[in-house]
């Protein structure tokens, strides 16, 4: 299990629409899993992610993070608007990325 330094951590927190947000491919990078992966688990499972879970960005809003995050690879070829977590759609996503991931046989 890798720790993440709180530095880095913080670098990822974004506020939108007066909430700290994470967006999906900076939540990718922190589970260690591909964006497709976190939007992936979102679609199977919308009961889990309630209203204010999270955020849907639009264009302006999008083009305002890019500007902001000009060193990240975010902003080159993503098509759809991302997704911003909320602390409480992390804890939510954290348990179904646990879930899916395969478990390791013991070494015997």
């Amino acid at each position: 299990m890798t720790l993440l330094n709180t530095n880095t951590m913080n670098g990822k927190i974004i506020e939108l629409r007066n909430q700290k947000v994470i967006i999906d491919s900076d939540v990718a990078e922190l589970y260690g899993v591909e964006t497709k992966h976190v939007n992936q688990a979102v679609k199977n499972n919308p009961d889990k992610f309630p209203n204010g879970y999270i955020i849907e960005l639009n264009q302006k809003e999008w083009g305002e993070v890019k500007s902001k995050i000009l060193t990240s690879p975010l902003g080159g070829g993503k098509v759809k608007t991302p997704k911003a977590f909320t602390e409480k759609g992390l804890y939510m996503l954290a348990t179904i990325l646990k879930v899916q991931k395969p478990q390791q046989q013991p070494y015997k």
